[in-house]
């Protein structure tokens, strides 16, 4: 039966479940198993030593695992706890040690404070509250701040989508006629990183809190750009690094509602008033929105307080900061570059 068979009813039980999808999708990342199924595979309890799991729970993770399309199993012995199990071509994308790897987002989206914010939407579409910060008393900044494993956590995810927006960015817009190029908020310098890599004459400036960017001199030396870089601690409401040509912000803005974001752009344009603003985010078709834009926006309402935003929304939020859309690049997937220069 093909999908267009299906019937409807099953189709929105299909949708209803996601929720188990991703939790057995993340709990399977964070237990090590995609890692553990490198190579030729395991049998169960090969596997299970190598996970510290127990082999009939993990079998039965594993079928579930197998129905997904991530593993496969080959037959052995008298049954499946016999068998080899080996990761399918979607599957090797669950390791953490693959190009194009989501590995760290798939943990990351598992997390309880992540997906208890999410069982409070009907919430937050009634008050238009943030559903973490009226779980928590604050906002999600803050309270991750005073973890360091779930902000490592947050940072390999954001990790995660920077590396598949990087190459698109980097082969798509034209950096090569700045001379100094700012990532702000750049993480861990993967963005950036992608970007001095393709364009060798240009130099960068990283800027991040510090326990974001202690990770960044191993990324840009991997990449061999580290001698064209130079990784600044700070914080982008404190202002950004002065002089360079470009300031490049890629899912900052989206994290705050309209008038801190605002407010982040004005402080770019006071570091930088002659400078040009790259800003790489998700937008919203006008019409017919794709799912993925329309629930990362859902998203912004649980856990942030801040929102994706259509083309026409982009401008004006610019207008406010003193700035003028000026180019947009589509880097396919749903993503822009959005070029704004001082008014």
């Amino acid at each position: 039966m093909s999908d267009g068979d299906t019937p409807p009813g099953e189709r929105l039980r299909d949708l209803l479940d996601g929720y188990r999808v991703t939790q057995a999708i993340s709990a399977a990342v964070t237990l090590g198993v995609p890692d553990g199924l490198a190579g030729d595979g395991r049998t169960v309890a090969a596997l299970a030593g190598a996970t510290g799991t127990r082999p009939g729970p993990l079998l039965r993770l594993l079928r579930a695992l197998a129905g997904l399309g991530l593993v496969a199993a080959v037959p052995g012995g008298d049954g499946d706890g016999d068998a080899v199990f080996r990761l399918t071509p979607l599957g090797e994308l669950l390791r953490s040690d693959v190009p194009g790897s989501l590995a760290g987002w798939a943990a990351f989206v598992g997390r309880p404070y992540h997906w208890e914010a999410w069982g409070d939407l009907a919430r937050s579409v009634r008050t238009g509250e943030t559903a973490f910060d009226a779980r928590h008393g604050e906002n999600v900044w803050t309270w991750r701040a005073r973890d360091p494993e779930e902000s490592r956590g947050f940072d390999r995810a954001m990790g995660t989508i920077a590396a598949a927006v990087s190459v698109r960015l980097a082969e798509r817009y034209d950096f090569g006629r700045f001379a100094t190029v700012a990532d702000v908020g750049g993480g861990d310098g993967t963005l950036l990183a992608a970007v001095l890599a393709r364009h060798p004459g240009v130099r960068g400036v990283l800027l991040d809190l510090p326990h974001v960017v202690a990770a960044a001199p191993t990324t840009l030396a991997a990449a061999g750009v580290a001698d064209r870089c130079r990784v600044v601690a700070g914080s982008f409401f404190d202002g950004v690094p002065p002089g360079c040509d470009a300031y490049l912000m890629k899912s900052i803005l989206h994290d705050w509602d309209d008038a801190t974001a605002a407010a982040i752009l004005g402080r770019v344009r006071e570091g930088a008033p002659d400078g040009t603003v790259v800003v790489v985010e998700r937008v919203l078709a006008d019409a017919a929105p794709g799912p993925s834009a329309t629930l990362s926006d859902l998203n912004m309402l649980v856990m942030t307080g801040g929102r994706e935003r259509t083309l026409t929304e982009w401008r004006t939020l610019a207008g406010n900061a003193g700035l003028a859309v000026t180019a947009t690049t589509d880097l396919g997937l749903g993503w822009h570059a959005i070029e704004a220069a001082p008014a």
